[in-house]
């Protein structure tokens, strides 16, 4: 008996197979064979022609290989051959039954196809926020959707070296964020290459100087909030610089904007002028100082948002302004490259979390949360509701000169385009009239409960509260207005009265949002609204009936960091554009303005005599 071998070809095995044939009608097979492998044989000695099956490896599938077959026979002697053409072959999901693999293999006309379906495994896919605040560090992990993941914070110190200066310590600022990012990774339980990039939000104005070769800040950081400079901001004024900077940078001259702490660092720090001019050290909101850190020092950068709030960056040309520079004796060595907010930046050092991330998005915080509310076409309108308010309009390519004063500053941008301008006035005492209620007064014990007492009562009983604890913001600029309350009789109750201060937000923002539809010269059809006291349903009902305007109010009111989270998730291409990203966002509430226009003015003038009365004379 003479025994053929031959090798089997039901799988990649290639198993060695021992074949006796010398009874057709009972050939045996011996070998390490199985079930496939001992048919395939008895028909290999039988039949001439043979269908060919292997498998393929799936990219991205629910399963990594997929088993594939010819379409028809083919001649045993082009087997291995045929064989050969999808060795180490790779297809990428999904991968549907029937599908042709390999086509007219050997010029055989027979196509390799799949033998069965491989769906597309679903990749999550995850964005770092950092969004660094003026008394907290923290991180925020969102999903595809826009969700919130898991989110850490850490408070770091107020420092007080004098009435009215306000610091911070750099490197507190940058262990605080370096531990929330690595908390909240930690948290999530989710695999390093899961995070697709990370995106930045951070308090604006507030100034940092650091050595370029150690890293080591020069001085703590100045905070937007800092009077120190008051002084001089007034002597520029009084030399009439004021008209020439507005023009410029849309800015009032004022010790809020980075450019006098950066001045008063250089002549006031030892040694730093002659370093700065030397081209040793380097200047930085705190984006800029988080990015140098995160990369190791590979980049100083900033976004058009940040550089448009430091009172040296001309918002017309896109640059650092020479004239600007001159005359705050600022070297320009100093200062950081400007890009658009949605940019890659450069990455996070793997020596930071273990792993190259890239930094995709940039963006001061009120930008950040216009952009977070999608606010991208001319005319839309966001309002956060904080400790005091900010209340921002996208006026689009026009650089509104506000005669309400009102500032013009630059929205968060795309590469793939200049950015738009922005009207913006803040007001100084928004939530932080609830503190008061519950801290000094001892009226409430918690925002909600403001919220529910105001509800027993339909209206404040005539009682108007002009929370002015520092003064007027815009579009009044009175700083020496003080705190007036109006109205009162021997009827107000505290419901009245907690009801009142609620009111006092509203009618604040009003003021602002009516300078803005004055300078524009149309009205605005809504007000998109986020931040903490955003959530009083009464509040946003009457900020709906004041404004004669819908008020829309997100499912998500993290929205700073939900706008750095688009912002680099668009530019790291998981959504691929700002359509795409619309479908993600869900509405979390709707408020229609439902008031009697005639009792709207008279609440209307009697807020505005109770102004008159709180500004100083």
């Amino acid at each position: 008996m003479i025994m053929k071998e031959m090798i089997c070809i039901c799988c990649p095995m290639g198993c060695h197979l021992k074949v006796d044939d010398s009874d057709m009608n009972n050939i045996k097979v011996s070998g390490n064979t199985c079930p496939r492998g001992e048919k395939y044989a008895k028909e290999e000695v039988v039949c001439p022609k043979r269908m060919v099956t292997s498998i393929v490896e799936v990219e991205g599938g629910t399963v990594r290989m997929v088993s594939v077959k010819t379409t028809e026979s083919i001649p045993k002697d082009k087997m291995f051959e045929a064989l050969e053409k999808i060795r180490n072959m790779t297809v990428k999901a999904p991968v549907k039954k029937d599908q042709v693999i390999l086509q007219n293999v050997l010029g055989l006309g027979v196509d390799f196809v799949a033998t069965k379906d491989v769906p597309k495994r679903e990749i999550p896919q995850y964005i770092v926020s950092l969004d660094q605040g003026t008394t907290s560090s923290r991180a925020i992990i969102f999903d595809k959707t826009g969700s919130i993941v898991k989110v850490s914070q850490k408070e770091f110190t107020q420092i007080y070296p004098k009435p009215g200066w306000v610091e911070h310590n750099p490197e507190e600022i940058w262990n605080t964020q370096l531990f929330v990012l690595k908390d909240v990774i930690k948290k999530a339980h989710i695999p390093m290459t899961a995070i697709v990039a990370i995106g930045i939000t951070n308090q604006r104005e507030t100034t940092i100087v650091w050595d370029k070769n150690t890293g080591k800040p020069v001085y703590n950081a100045i905070v937007w909030q800092c009077r120190r400079t008051a002084e001089y901001c007034d002597t520029l004024k009084a030399q009439g610089y004021d008209d020439m900077i507005y023009a410029k940078t849309g800015l009032t001259i004022d010790a809020y904007f980075s450019a006098t702490k950066i001045k008063w660092i250089l002549d006031n720090v030892e040694g730093a002028r002659e370093r700065a001019e030397k081209g040793e050290l380097l200047f930085g909101t705190i984006d800029t100082y988080l990015m140098w850190k995160l990369s190791a020092g590979a980049i100083h950068a900033t976004d058009y948002t940040n550089a448009s709030r430091t009172m040296l960056y001309n918002i017309k040309e896109l640059c650092w302004d020479k004239e600007l520079l001159r005359l705050f004796s600022i070297p320009e060595s100093m200062l950081p490259e400007v890009l658009p907010s949605g940019y890659h930046f450069g990455n996070c050092d793997r020596g930071v979390v273990g792993r190259d991330i890239p930094i995709c998005g940039v963006a001061g915080d009120q930008q950040a949360a216009l952009f977070g509310h999608l606010c991208v076409d001319k005319g839309c309108v966001k309002n956060t509701y904080g400790t005091g308010c900010f209340t921002l309009m996208n006026t689009g390519k026009d650089f509104v000169t506000s005669k309400r004063g009102l500032i013009t500053t630059l929205a968060a941008s795309q590469e793939d385009g200049r950015p738009q301008y922005v009207l913006e006035g803040s007001v100084f005492v928004g939530g932080a009239v609830l503190q008061w209620l519950r801290d000094e007064l001892k009226l409430i014990k918690t925002a909600r409960e403001a919220d529910e007492l105001s509800a027993t009562v339909p209206d404040t009983g005539g009682v108007y509260i002009v929370p002015a604890f520092v003064g007027l913001g815009a579009p009044h600029w009175d700083a020496k207005a003080r705190g007036t309350i109006t109205g009162l009789t021997r009827g107000t109750t505290r419901a009245h009265f907690v009801r009142a201060a609620l009111e006092s937000i509203a009618y604040q923002v009003f003021d602002v949002v009516h300078a803005m539809e004055s300078d524009i010269g149309s009205d605005i059809p809504m007000l998109a609204v986020d931040g903490g006291a955003s959530v009083s349903n009464i509040l946003m009902q009457f900020q709906s009936d004041l404004l004669k305007a819908k008020v829309v109010r997100p499912s998500v009111i993290e929205t700073t960091a939900l706008g750095v989270c688009y912002l680099a998730g668009l530019t790291a291409g998981v959504w691929s554009n700002i359509d795409d990203l619309k479908k993600s966002i869900t509405v979390g509430r709707e408020f229609t303005p439902s008031m009697d226009e005639d009792y709207r003015y008279k609440l209307l003038l009697g807020w505005e005599e109770s102004i008159a009365r709180a500004k100083h004379r």
